[in-house]
């Protein structure tokens, strides 16, 4: 899966990856929904460190179509509620 960080480029997940991201999904979700901005920035910054650790960078001039678009780190809680699907960031 080939997931982007907004503002940071594109890496590549593996699908074994994806019960642990979705876990950090669901963490920052009901912090989102808690109104907490303290946890929401430490769980927003937990998954993307995530990512980043089980992710393989794409080369900057990859042109693969991005099948997740992630906030960035310093995205505001109204911006990632607004990114939210039905099944937060991380569908699954």
């Amino acid at each position: 899966m080939i997931v982007r960080i907004m503002g940071e480029g594109q890496v590549e997940i593996d699908a074994a990856d994806l019960d642990a991201l979705n876990a950090l999904d669901g963490e920052l979700e009901a912090a989102i929904e808690a109104g907490d901005e303290a946890e929401f920035r430490a769980k927003l910054h937990a998954l993307l460190d995530k990512v980043r650790q089980v992710g393989k960078p794409l080369p900057d001039d990859s042109l693969e179509p991005s099948e997740l678009i992630l906030p960035p780190a310093d995205a505001a809680m109204d911006e990632v509620r607004a990114m939210l699907g039905d099944q937060g960031l991380i569908p699954g």
